[in-house]
Order: structure tokens, then sequence, then C-alpha cells
């Protein structure tokens, strides 16, 4: 999972500021959705790799 998240920082570190500042100006309805949706790809992506 490490490995995944650091591939952003790793390769455009200049795009992760960007996202960051743009994160923090959401509202709160927003990062949860945004959150429960990335939760959702990663249990997909789970099921489908097992």
């Amino acid at each position: 999972m490490l490995v995944l998240e650091g591939i952003l920082p790793f390769l455009s570190p200049d795009t992760l500021r960007r996202v960051m500042q743009q994160m923090a100006g959401m509202n709160n309805r927003s990062l949860r959705l945004s959150g429960l949706f990335s939760m959702l790809a990663g249990l997909l992506l789970l099921y489908l790799v097992r």
C-alpha cells in the first residue's frame, strides 16, 4: 500500500502539492464522498486480484 501511495510524490511532487491544496479547499461532504469512492475502488481491486 505504501508503494502505491508513494508513486505520485515520487513522480510528480508539484502535482501532489496542487492536489493537496485543492483538497484543503473542499467541503467535508466532498472529502467524505471521495474517500468512500477510494475505499470502494480499493475493495474492488482487491476482489479482482484475488
